[in-house]
């Protein structure tokens, strides 16, 4: 295991989403300087996701193809310089293509960087897996926690802060570049094209996988996003704190991330996604019994920690089916699905337009079952992937 060139790439993913988890929080302050609806703002959502995570698979294939490795310190610099300037759009147009702009180079970095850490853990690459998902998710939590203290400190022209972590970045991987793409360079990408086998017989169950995971990222996108918006208008908190909320959601998440692999090991795959999953919807049910206080802060610590433990577990079970396909799996599971996600968000926000936020967070309660339901019909493991192939 090439251990510096993996904790260089989970801190370059760290930074990278921190723009991803920065959005949802800094929406209700967004909403009221441009006076948006709440489709307008679930639309920020979904543009974020759809040109970060939906095409994701496009840069996968390429990756799997190409040895595009300088697209790692491009992605994370032009994420953080372009979400330094949501705080100065003049307008919602604005807004929308800074958005645009930073997603793109979120899209751009994850499928490089995934063969980077599958090139850099060596024979560990499960445990390589869980730490890059552990650093995007960390900085998913710190994402609202830097912009709510920038805009403490500077007003919307403290967003400006987030162009620094993403320069940093950018520059310390230039500066690792020749061992990094020493260790990681075209042979294997040659090898790996050479290998690519048809995808027939293989498409069922990675559709059927796709379906679950595109469930649990309108849940996760869900809450993500309508959370704050939960605790303002249907508890009466502040959107301070309500963004403290989100950050301990997503900081729990990273904890279940690392938390899940090796139980997922011990129990399997297919079984951890599905009881996981199911889980959320009667910890939801507690949630949304709660008033604000320190109980509310725990059970969605809970809900974070349990859905947020099976991205690992999607990621293995993935490149189970499509082995030879590094790229492309993660860019549609990690990618495509999230974005879709997205799409749930636009759908939920006009939901919350017409009949509440508390509308939404009924839905969310229901999604996870659906999901569960989906991912019963995976083929488990390996030999379940070969006779699906051979049917």
């Amino acid at each position: 295991m090439d251990a510096k060139a993996l904790i260089l790439l989970i801190l370059a993913h760290l930074v990278t989403d921190t723009t991803t988890g920065a959005l949802p929080a800094f929406l209700p302050i967004l909403k009221q300087v441009h006076s948006l609806s709440y489709a307008q703002a679930g639309a920020l959502i979904m543009v974020m996701n759809l040109t970060s995570s939906v095409i994701q698979p496009l840069f996968g294939d390429l990756t799997d193809r190409l040895s595009l490795r300088w697209l790692v310190p491009a992605g994370v610099a032009i994420s953080g310089l372009s979400f330094g300037l949501v705080g100065l759009c003049p307008s919602y147009l604005a807004l929308m293509a800074v958005v645009v702009f930073s997603g793109l180079g979120v899209a751009s970095f994850h499928p490089e960087a995934f063969k980077g850490v599958l090139g850099s853990a060596g024979s560990r690459k499960v445990v390589g897996v869980s730490w890059f998902m552990v650093g995007g998710n960390a900085g998913l939590a710190l994402g609202p926690v830097m912009i709510m203290a920038f805009y403490a400190w500077g007003g919307m022209h403290g967003t400006l802060l987030f162009s620094l972590p993403g320069l940093a970045a950018a520059g310390a991987i230039v500066a690792y570049w020749r061992h990094l793409t020493h260790k990681n360079g075209k042979t294997p990408q040659r090898e790996a094209a050479a290998q690519r086998k048809p995808l027939r017989g293989r498409l069922k169950p990675l559709g059927i996988l796709m379906g679950a995971v595109t469930l649990r990222a309108w849940v996760h996108t869900g809450i993500a996003t309508f959370i704050p918006f939960y605790y303002v208008n249907v508890l009466h908190g502040d959107a301070v704190t309500g963004g403290s909320l989100l950050t301990v959601f997503l900081a729990a998440g990273a904890v279940g991330t690392l938390a899940g692999a090796p139980l997922a090991e011990k129990v399997g795959p297919k079984l951890f996604f599905v009881v996981s999953i199911a889980v959320i919807t009667p910890l939801m049910i507690w949630l949304q019994m709660l008033q604000p206080g320190l109980m509310l802060y725990i059970v969605l610590a809970l809900v974070g920690g349990v859905l947020l433990s099976t991205w690992s577990v999607v990621i293995v079970m993935g490149q189970q089916i499509l082995p030879d396909r590094a790229g492309t799996v993660s860019g549609l599971l990690v990618g495509f699905a999230m974005g879709l996600g997205g799409i749930g968000a636009t759908l939920m926000g006009a939901v919350a337009d017409q009949w509440g936020v508390a509308t939404v967070m009924h839905i969310v309660t229901v999604l996870p079952l659906l999901s569960a339901l989906v991912a019963l019909f995976i083929p488990a493991g390996e030999r379940g992937y070969a006779q699906t192939g051979q049917a």
